[in-house]
């Protein structure tokens, strides 16, 4: 199955594999820019896996799904 998220990529990246893109630096998603990467790198979010591996993240990831099961 193909996957096309070059509309999330900067054009230096767009046709990179997902493996690739795992540890893409995350300025190289669209709309982020190199001033907001170093502000990321400063709480050690480098790349797409530190982002994805967060546990921030995940809390918040885990918040909105059982929020959608609350009654």
């Amino acid at each position: 199955m193909a996957i096309n998220i070059n509309n999330a990529l900067d054009k230096a990246y767009e046709g990179k594999s997902l493996k690739e893109l795992v540890d893409m630096p995350i300025e190289g998603f669209q709309g982020v820019s190199e001033e907001t990467g170093k502000a990321l790198a400063k709480l050690g979010l480098k790349t797409v896996r530190d982002l994805a591996e967060w546990k921030f993240v995940a809390w918040a990831q885990a918040i909105v799904a059982l929020a959608k099961t609350e009654e």
